[in-house]
């Protein structure tokens, strides 16, 4: 008798154009698919902003041969991801990383792009949502850019603020960096 294959749960992983975060979160992807690769399967979601960023950092290319079921956001609609996640299609949306833009949407409920509208339609069908915000403290911060040089950034105190409403709200889940998201992925497919 041959054994049945376990139908592989599904998660959607939209990336805006955070290109502080970027590689970081990409590096992680890469390990969590590998690591989970007979329970899950990943389909990204990449916002208009998160291509340009991504082929601005020349993670692109790479992003693609690792995932192959990967869609940029044509209108908030297209592709269909808030009805995807709405139908149960996905355990859950991780939204990583999430530009201060984005988190802004969500927390002031602005469905207006693929990812804020998926965000907010997931919570009306209380499907969870996951996101690791780009301005998560007040603070000023050194990212590097694809070239090596480093920049310095301010985190502001109102993108902030939005953080922190999001993470009163219910369903969603904000993350302190992306290095948390393996605890989200250990949680549901341990």
């Amino acid at each position: 008798m041959i054994a049945k294959k376990a139908k592989k749960r599904k998660v959607a992983w939209g990336i805006t154009g955070g290109g502080d975060k970027i590689a970081k979160t990409i590096e992680i992807m890469k390990k969590i698919k590998e690591k989970y690769a007979d329970k899950v399967e990943i389909r990204v979601f990449l916002s208009k902003a998160a291509e340009t960023v991504l082929r601005f950092y020349r993670l692109e290319d790479s992003l693609r041969q690792d995932f192959k079921k990967v869609a940029v956001e044509m209108n908030s609609n297209t592709p269909f991801l808030a009805g995807w996640m709405q139908m149960g299609k996905f355990e859950f949306l991780l939204i990583a990383p999430t530009t201060s833009n984005t988190a802004a949407k969500i927390a002031n409920g602005i469905g207006d792009s693929l990812l804020s509208n998926s965000a907010i339609m997931s919570l009306k069908a209380f499907v969870p949502i996951y996101l690791v915000p780009t301005d998560y403290r007040e603070e000023e911060v050194y990212t590097e850019l694809p070239n090596g040089k480093r920049m310095k950034l301010k985190i502001r105190k109102e993108n902030v603020e939005h953080v922190r409403k999001l993470e009163h709200m219910e369903d969603v889940n904000v993350l302190e960096g992306p290095n948390k998201i393996y605890g989200v992925f250990e949680e549901w497919f341990g």
